[in-house]
C-alpha cells in the first residue's frame, strides 16, 4: 500500500508555493497526497516565523496530527524551521527539522518513517541558502501561486525573513516561463506571482549579483504566454515598483489592476528605525500613479503598529496618513519583538495593550476603506473568475480589481469567468451581480 503523507502550511503565499511543489515531490516517490485532518503515515508542516502567533500554532497542529495518528512522522520545514531547529525538535511528537535548503530534498532524509526518540536537525547555516529552488503552488482550480524570487537583501530593524531565507535570488526567466505555461495547460485562469522580494526579480538569476533580467522584463514576457486569463502581482515594495511597471500593467493583456503595497508606518521618524528603504512621499507618489492610470485599481497595504518607539503621534499620523491616501484595504500586523533582530533590542517599548488598540483602530479603518472602494464599484461592469468550493449556499470569485463577488451556490459558475454588473454590497461586505450578456472568452 501507498505511504499516505499530509502537508499544512503555515505563513505566505511563497510558503504554499513550496508546500505545493514538495508535496508533488512526494508523489513522485510513490506517497498518496491526503488532507491534513486525515489519518497519515506522516505529516509536514511547513512553518513561519513573520509573526509570533505562526510560532505559537505550531505545537497545535503537532497535536492535531498525532491526534490522527499517535504514530505518525512528525517533519517541521520553513522559515521556523530554519531559525529555531533545536526548539522544534524539542516539541512532543517532531522526528524530523530541515532547514532552509534541506526542505527541498526531504524524502532524501526519510527512512522506514518510524518515529525518533529525539526530533532530528538538519539545518545549515543560511549563507548556505544562496541556491534558487523553483515552485508554484495549485490549491483551487482557479488560481495558482508562481514562485519567482527567493530571500532578500534588505535589513529592516524587524524582520528574520533574510535570516531565514538568505540571500536574495531569481529563477530563471525561461523556467518562470516554462512553469506558467505547465500552469496554463491545467486550465488554472489566474496566476499569482510571489517572492520574498519580487521588485527585486533579475538578482541572482544565474548565481550572481547582477540583474539579467529585471521585474518588467519579468512581467512583459509572462503577459505573452498563452492560455493564462489572469496574472495578479503579489507584494512588492513601492520602491522598487518603477512607473514603467505601473504603465505597462494599466495596458497589458493579462496583468489585473490590484497591488499590495507594503507601508509598514505613515511615519517618516519610524519608518527610518525600521530601516526602510522610502519615505512616506514616494509611497504617496506610487498611490497615486497607480490610480490614474488605472483609476479603478485596488490597493492593498501592509501596515505595523506598536513599533518601537512609536509614539501616539507617529501612529495618528499613520492614520491620517492612510485616511487620506486612495486604497483598498489594510494588512494590520501588531509588532511582536523576534529574536536577533535590530528592533528587539530597541528602547520605548509599546505596552501590547496599546499595540492592541492601535491594531484595533486601524482594523476598523480597513473595513470602511473597502466599504468605500467596493461602493465606487456599484453599477459597473467587471469579470469574476468563480472558486469552486460551496460556502453555506454561495460561490465567490474575485473581479479583475479584487471586489469579492458571491452569487448563489450554481456549480456551473466553477472556475469560470463571468461579465457581471455589480450592484448591491450584502451585510457581510461581499457585491452581489446581475449577469450581463457579454461572454467572456474561456
Amino acid at each position: 500500500m501507498k505511504k499516505k503523507v499530509a502537508f499544512h502550511t503555515l505563513g505566505c503565499k511563497l510558503n504554499y508555493s513550496e508546500t505545493s511543489t514538495i508535496a508533488r515531490g512526494f508523489q513522485e516517490k510513490g506517497f498518496e497526497r491526503v488532507d491534513f485532518s486525515e489519518w497519515a503515515d506522516m505529516y509536514v508542516i511547513n512553518t513561519c516565523s513573520v509573526t509570533e502567533n505562526a510560532d505559537k500554532r505550531f505545537k497545535t497542529i503537532v497535536r492535531q496530527a498525532l491526534k490522527e495518528n499517535p504514530m505518525a512522522f512528525i517533519a517541521a520545514i520553513g522559515c521556523y524551521a530554519q531559525l529555531k531547529p533545536e526548539e522544534l525538535a524539542a516539541v512532543d511528537g517532531v522526528d524530523l527539522v530541515l532547514g532552509a535548503t534541506e526542505k527541498f530534498k526531504i524524502t532524501d532524509y526519510l527512512n522506514d518513517l518510524s518515529k525518533n526518540d529525539f526530533g532530528e536537525v538538519h539545518s545549515c547555516e543560511i549563507s548556505e541558502a544562496d541556491f534558487y529552488v523553483g515552485s508554484y503552488a495549485i490549491g483551487e482550480r482557479t488560481r495558482a501561486f508562481l514562485k519567482v524570487q527567493d530571500g532578500c537583501d534588505y535589513k529592516c530593524t524587524y524582520c528574520t525573513i533574510p535570516l531565514a531565507r538568505g540571500i536574495s535570488r531569481s529563477d530563471a526567466l525561461e523556467n518562470i516561463l516554462h512553469n506558467a505555461q505547465e500552469i496554463a495547460a491545467q486550465d488554472i485562469k489566474e496566476i499569482v506571482l510571489t517572492g520574498v522580494n519580487i521588485g527585486d526579480y533579475g538578482k541572482g538569476e544565474f548565481g550572481d549579483k547582477k540583474h539579467e533580467h529585471t521585474f518588467l522584463d519579468l512581467i512583459k514576457a509572462l503577459d505573452n504566454v498563452e492560455g493564462i486569463h489572469r496574472l495578479r502581482i503579489s507584494s512588492i515594495e513601492p520602491n522598487l515598483l518603477q512607473n514603467e511597471t505601473i504603465d505597462f500593467v494599466a495596458g497589458s493583456n493579462a496583468f489585473v489592476p490590484h497591488f499590495h503595497l507594503p507601508l509598514q508606518s505613515g511615519s517618516d521618524a519610524i519608518l527610518k528605525l525600521m530601516r526602510r528603504r522610502y519615505l512616506s512621499e514616494l509611497y504617496t507618489e506610487r498611490v497615486a500613479r497607480i490610480k490614474k492610470t488605472m483609476p479603478q485599481a485596488c490597493i492593498g497595504v501592509d501596515v505595523i503598529v506598536g513599533f518601537p518607539g512609536e509614539t501616539e503621534e507617529h501612529f495618528m499620523e499613520t492614520y491620517h496618513f492612510l485616511n487620506n491616501l486612495d486604497i483598498a484595504y489594510l494588512h494590520v500586523f501588531t509588532y511582536s519583538e523576534r529574536d536577533n533582530t535590530l528592533a528587539a533590542k530597541m528602547t520605548g517599548v509599546v505596552p501590547m495593550k496599546v499595540r492592541n488598540k492601535r491594531s484595533k483602530m486601524l482594523r476598523a479603518l480597513s473595513v470602511k476603506k473597502r466599504r468605500a472602494f467596493y461602493e465606487q464599484q456599484l453599477g459597473s461592469s467587471r469579470t469574476v473568475l468563480f472558486e469552486g468550493e460551496n460556502r453555506e449556499g454561495y460561490i465567490l470569485g474575485f473581479t479583475e480589481n479584487y471586489v469579492r463577488v458571491k452569487a448563489p451556490w450554481n456549480p456551473d459558475l466553477a472556475n469560470t469567468m463571468q461579465r457581471v454588473i455589480l450592484n448591491h454590497i450584502d451585510e457581510d461586505g461581499l457585491v452581489r451581480f446581475e449577469h450581463t450578456d457579454q461572454k467572456v472568452k474561456a
